[in-house]
């Protein structure tokens, strides 16, 4: 995929896993862009760890490894982040 498919791809699961994610993240469109991406490579490494497959194509199986992969990475920027 291209970097222009990639940023695509990366925000809108980012934008997908921030509605399924509850809590108040206070992060722009810049940041759900980025942990949409890092959350792509991190369900399609997972998924082909599982051999579930990668996120190369862009279809329903990819998107939802994407958003299983920006949810985890949420989870951790959110505890990253907490406050005290």
């Amino acid at each position: 995929m291209g970097i222009l498919t990639w940023i695509i791809f990366g925000l809108i699961a980012g934008a997908i896993a921030k509605m399924i994610m509850p809590g108040n993240q206070n992060m722009g469109w810049l940041l759900t862009i980025i942990l949409g991406i890092v959350g792509a490579f991190v369900g399609g490494w997972i998924g082909s760890m599982l051999g579930w497959g990668t996120v190369n194509e862009f279809d329903i199986k990819s998107m939802l490894l994407a958003v299983v992969g920006a949810l985890a990475v949420l989870w951790i920027y959110g505890m990253a982040t907490k406050r005290a």
